[in-house]
This record gives C-alpha cells, sequence and structure tokens, in this order.
C-alpha cells in the first residue's frame, strides 16, 4: 500500500479576480521506503502540495491518504494526531529551540505526545545520524548541517512512515547540502522511511530515486532517477522547465 496517495487533488486561494489555483487535480503517490523530489518553478503549487500531504492546509477539493487514512475526513484532534506520530517534517529553517539541547529538540514530538522514554528514543537517532559527540550541544554551539542532521532525528524520533522535507539544503552549503541529501537518501534506503522533498537545486533531487515536475499547479512529468548528478537536470530540460 502506497504511504502516500492524492487524489485530484485541488487547493484554490482568493475569489473572482484574485482567485488563485495552486494546485489544480494532483494524482500522486510514494510507496514505502522511496525518496521522490519534487521540483519546478517558483510558484507551481509544491510548497502547496507537500503543505496538504503534512495536513498543514486543508484541500478545496480530492483527498489525501497517509499510510491508509484518508486526512480529509479526520478531526483536526485527529489530524494532529497522524501529523505528529506518522509524519516527521523537515524544513528549510531548521525551528530548533535556541534554549534546548540536542536531544531536547530531537526529544520534541515524543516530548509533547507523553512518551516516557523520549529522550532514549532521540539520543538513539541523534547517534544514527551522527552526532553522538554532540547530544549536549545547543543549536548556537553546531554548524547549520548538523542543526539539519538534528531536525533529521527530531523527524525520525516518532518514527513516522513519511518525512516531509521542503527546501532541507536551502540554507546550508555546498558540502553540508550534500550530507544531508545522502542522510535522506539513508533515510529511505536503510531506515524504510518514504522521503518526499522539495527543492529548487537539481544537484540535490538528483539523490531520490523520482523526480515530480510541476507547473502551474499541475505534475507535467514523474521520471526515475539513476542516480548521476546530472539526472534531475536533464529531466527538467526534456520538459522544457530549464
Amino acid at each position: 500500500m502506497a504511504i502516500v496517495e492524492t487524489e485530484a487533488l485541488s487547493k484554490v486561494y482568493g475569489e473572482g479576480e484574485a482567485r488563485v489555483c495552486a494546485l489544480d487535480g494532483v494524482d500522486l503517490s510514494v510507496q514505502p521506503g522511496e525518496f521522490v523530489a519534487v521540483m519546478g518553478p517558483s510558484g507551481c503549487g509544491k510548497s502547496t502540495l507537500l503543505n496538504m500531504i503534512g495536513g498543514l492546509d486543508r484541500p478545496s477539493s480530492g483527498h489525501v491518504r497517509i499510510d491508509g487514512s484518508d486526512l480529509t475526513e479526520l478531526t483536526d484532534d485527529k489530524l494532529t494526531e497522524l501529523r505528529r506520530r506518522r509524519i516527521g517534517f523537515v524544513f528549510q529553517f531548521f525551528n530548533l529551540i535556541p534554549v534546548l539541547d540536542a536531544v531536547e529538540n530531537a526529544a520534541l514530538p515524543l516530548t509533547l505526545d507523553g512518551d516516557a522514554k523520549a529522550r532514549d528514543k532521540a539520543q538513539a537517532w541523534l547517534e544514527r545520524v551522527g552526532l553522538g559527540d554532540r547530544l549536549k550541544n545547543r543549536p548556537d554551539q553546531l554548524s547549520g548541517g548538523q542543526q539539519q542532521r538534528v531536525t533529521v532525528a527530531r523527524a525520525l524520533s516518532t518514527e513516522p512512515a513519511l518525512v516531509l522535507a521542503d527546501e532541507p539544503t536551502g540554507n546550508l552549503d555546498s558540502k553540508s547540502a550534500t550530507e544531508i541529501a545522502l542522510l535522506l537518501q539513508q533515510v529511505a534506503r536503510d531506515w524504510g522511511r518514504s522521503v518526499l522533498m522539495v527543492t529548487h537545486d537539481p544537484r540535490i533531487a538528483s539523490f531520490a530515486q523520482r523526480l515530480v515536475l510541476m507547473k502551474d499547479g499541475k505534475i507535467v512529468d514523474d521520471v526515475p532517477l539513476d542516480g548521476t548528478h546530472e539526472s534531475a537536470r536533464v529531466a527538467m530540460e526534456k520538459s522544457g522547465l530549464l
């Protein structure tokens, strides 16, 4: 069963002359353990798509199913619960709490959920993402790449089925960006989570298994990637997006 499934997903903002169709009948599926990148020009609807799939916004029409649950049928409380337990989020801006150390930041979703083993689980994930020697460091004592690793550990601490990454390398230098792309690859390949990543960087997209290309709120292409660093750029050129 697909971890992510959208069906005729649409989102409209405003009315009359101010009406904007941000998503226009999008059908998309992501399988367990699959790493999918989404690209397209600014304003094409890729972040809106991620927000719909993450339950951060409600669609105007259509359906979003996460791990078999239709988000459009859930109450706000049930949606919050599913979002906290089944979806991990990684954003461009790390959204770490400055006064908390790495373990406390990574444990936050579990702490909010009342999990007695929150710290132990967070520490285990921090060690897996390569931060075993930075457990007591606060965000201002970590590099950008290390801070993003904390957010990945935080996203994984609840053992989600799906990780949503919105421009996860947008705030990083080239070396750190590559390391985070490799880490997300590992999240899917070795740890079995589905990863759906929005990015503007073809080089970072090339680490994914599949590339979904969007324009004007629609999916215009959906292609497998071969692992070469030029694969995403070539796919964009073929679709006329570069």
